[in-house]
């Protein structure tokens, strides 16, 4: 499993049924840091996390990381983020997670990310998991985790159906980390399952 993420790389592509564009996976560079906190935020806080099934919006509120944090996700040096993107025609009223373009010019948009550490040479964490609202359902989450699960290779209910398993861990959710970035917590009795994959 590869310990270095400074580099990007072009992987396969593959194809959202949801909107049959095909999907691009890189890893992402310290300047996607901006692009990705929006991505983040909406997938799971707010009224636009609303249209997905993973929203926060009735147990968190505020910002669920920072651009520092999503930074420093990125530049950890056992760690990737990954991304998910497409392309599309750019437009005067481009999306806000495209890079920017000239008018007629081609986009980047994202529509997902992830981010995987190594933990020790056999396990790795997957995290930061995120799908814009607007494309879940579409089978865009599994080719994500599909991706991740490959790049861990050389590198608690869906997770289940996906073939993970609980650990018996639990963790206790950071409520200090989450007032420091200015996120609110609406419930007081939450905690982290720690779910587990063998993928050899």
């Amino acid at each position: 499993m590869a310990t270095t993420t400074t580099t990007t790389t072009t992987t396969a592509t593959t194809t959202n049924n949801h909107t049959n564009q095909p999907l691009h996976f890189r890893v992402a560079t310290p300047t996607d840091a901006a692009r990705l906190y929006p991505l983040v935020q909406s997938a799971y806080r707010g009224n636009e996390s609303r249209l997905g099934w993973t929203n926060e919006a009735d147990l968190l509120a505020g910002d669920r990381i920072s651009v520092e944090g999503i930074l420093a996700k990125i530049t950890h040096p056992e760690g990737a983020v990954l991304l998910a993107t497409a392309t599309t025609a750019h437009t005067s009223s481009s999306a806000a997670n495209g890079a920017a373009a000239e008018e007629g010019e081609e986009e980047e948009v994202l529509i997902a990310c992830c981010e995987v550490l190594r933990r020790t040479p056999e396990t790795a964490y997957f995290g930061m998991f995120a799908v814009s609202p607007r494309r879940q359902g579409g089978g865009v989450g599994k080719q994500v985790l599909a991706h991740a699960e490959e790049h861990c290779k050389r590198l608690i209910a869906w997770y289940l159906r996906r073939g993970y398993r609980r650990t018996g861990e639990e963790v206790a959710f950071p409520y200090a980390d989450l007032a420091r970035t200015g996120g609110v917590a609406l419930r007081e009795d939450l905690h982290m399952v720690i779910l587990a994959k063998d993928l050899r």
